[in-house]
């Protein structure tokens, strides 16, 4: 679990020249029933999330009562209590936090339209999970737009060499990377337990790598914010309210079930939901393998194309998280496929893409230590460009550099 896959091995040190692929190009492999979508299916897929999540809260409410009676089979009373009680709670929080994530992602969905034709339900099933639902709609759906792109892309937007203050690569200054990203294992690995816990709230308040383009204090939350346009002003003071009622609503549940009872039953699970939302997209999008673009050239497919696939949790992710990391490609190609049509979409797209496809079997937490040790900045130069890790290396190049 702690290795790299073949396939992330063997694009290390390659030459990479961008694909001239167009987006007609590439719909003409996608037999045009995979666009359809099926109102009756896309609510299934919610009602099962939903139905998870409530079976496994049930569970947890369980977990105090019936720990003595499982530890009555142990031989090593009253260790054995303790030990069954907290391995019950482990388990639970970490499947509570894959169910919630599922809820998060069945949002994702509606916002990109794939659970009905109907306007009014995508919107209304995504507004009612109590995320900033019209607010993150927004600029998911400028990212989209514009991956890849470090002029326009609204999200991992990656800080260039002059962000951090560093020299230029032409002067030596060996102690350079070190005093910057201070590289020790331990230091990483609290920044990274940081990202994964606290890192979506920050994206929402401060728009943490989101585009640098806009001025400081740009946040989710504001109804002027420089990330909406006029239009969609209401939607935001509309998910403001949400918030404000979840909030609520957290209070009253704290009131009756008491403030232990609701850090275990939801507020641990609640932090775990955001750890595998911010694994999975940064992982799609954070690859020293993966290149951005600058200027001419930029195009829509290369910039959706420079994301890859992995099977972050096997099965766990294709049932919960609805294929978006697994066909994430394909979800970039055509947002308003439905999620349940993608795997065949990405069959398809093998054979067009070819090499430009990009797949990573690496184990998920390896590859989140890798990309976030490799994937440190880029150069402020240079059209099509890779990252560079702490050391200030680059493990892949533009074939224009190497010739």
């Amino acid at each position: 679990m702690f290795q790299d896959s073949e396939e992330y091995l063997s694009k290390r040190f390659t030459p990479f020249a961008p694909p001239n692929l167009t987006i007609a190009d590439i719909r003409k492999a996608i037999p045009p029933e995979l666009h359809k979508k099926s109102t009756a299916k896309g609510l299934w897929f919610g009602f099962r999330n939903a139905f998870c999540v409530a079976c496994f809260y049930y569970l947890g409410t369980c977990i105090e009562s019936a720990a003595p009676f499982v530890a009555t089979a142990l031989p090593f009373d009253p260790i054995s209590t303790s030990l069954v009680r907290w391995t019950l709670w482990v388990s639970y929080w970490f499947w509570q936090g894959v169910g919630m994530a599922g809820l998060w992602m069945y949002a994702h969905e509606c916002g990109h339209g794939t659970i009905s034709d109907s306007s009014w339900i995508n919107d209304t099933l995504g507004y009612s999970l109590f995320t900033p639902y019209f607010a993150w709609r927004s600029t998911h759906r400028a990212h989209h737009k514009a991956t890849g792109s470090m002029e326009r892309d609204e999200s991992y937007v990656p800080a260039v060499r002059s962000d951090l203050g560093l020299k230029s690569e032409n002067i030596k200054q060996g102690l350079d990377y070190h005093e910057v990203f201070e590289d020790t294992p331990i230091y990483t690995l609290v920044v990274m337990l940081f990202m994964q816990l606290f890192g979506l709230q920050l994206y929402f308040a401060t728009n943490i790598m989101g585009s640098p383009a806009y001025p400081k204090g740009t946040n989710h939350f504001s109804p002027t914010s420089a990330l909406f346009k006029q239009h969609e002003r209401l939607g935001i003071l509309a998910s403001d309210f949400g918030l404000v009622f979840m909030g609520y609503l957290l209070w009253v549940y704290t009131a009756d079930v008491g403030s232990a009872a609701m850090v275990k039953l939801y507020f641990i699970p609640y932090l775990l939901c955001n750890h595998w939302i911010v694994l999975n997209t940064f992982l799609q999008h954070s690859d020293p393998m993966l290149p951005h673009y600058r200027k001419g050239e930029w195009t829509f497919v290369r910039g959706a194309i420079a994301t890859v696939d992995r099977p972050v949790m096997g099965w766990i992710g294709r049932f919960f998280f609805h294929n978006v990391s697994h066909d994430h490609t394909a979800h970039h190609l055509f947002s308003s496929i439905p999620f349940y049509n993608q795997p065949l979409v990405t069959e398809h797209l093998k054979t067009v893409l070819g090499e430009h496809y990009n797949y990573d079997p690496t184990p998920c937490f390896r590859a989140l230590y890798r990309s976030f040790t490799e994937c440190a900045f880029v150069e402020d130069e240079g059209d099509i460009i890779f990252y560079k890790n702490q050391k200030g290396e680059a493990l892949r190049f533009a074939q224009a550099d190497v010739e």
